[in-house]
């Protein structure tokens, strides 16, 4: 399946809620991307590897690293918690600050992003994901 949006103008935190479990999906800029495409066996593998070497680098910081599914709630300055319109599933993150944290997900920025490209996300995550993570002050990405 591509990487698709709904066809709605403006979701929310509180729209992504309502959804039915087993369904991955990410708000960006309130549009509504699907992120079911095929796993590959091979991102797996990558994906695995990436979270054991950084988990290892990690072991005696107070960083933790993170792998989907796990929101990162992206909110602009001000911006209620429920009214939040970007809503992301990484591959990996890490996240320095625990005050970011709740048993849920991640409350603004994290530290680290690693996307592993596949090719029904590549685009998105090259370019329109890349400046959205400048644009929230994500360290590195």
């Amino acid at each position: 399946m591509p990487y698709q949006a709904l066809r709605q103008d403006y979701y929310t935190y509180h729209d992504y809620y309502t959804w039915p479990e087993g369904e991955r999906w990410e708000l960006i800029d309130s549009k509504a991307y699907n992120m079911s495409p095929e796993l590959m066996r091979r991102h797996q593998q990558v994906v695995v590897e990436l979270r054991r070497q950084i988990a290892n680098f990690l072991q005696n910081h107070r960083c933790q690293v993170y792998t989907a599914p796990f929101d990162a709630r992206l909110p602009r300055s001000g911006e209620a918690n429920d009214l939040v319109a970007t809503l992301v599933q990484t591959d990996l993150l890490v996240i320095c600050d625990p005050e970011k944290l709740n048993n849920a997900d991640c409350c603004g920025a994290p530290d680290w992003i690693i996307e592993v490209l596949l090719p029904a996300t590549t685009v998105k995550d090259q370019i329109e994901k890349r400046k959205l993570y400048q644009r929230h002050g994500v360290k590195e990405y």
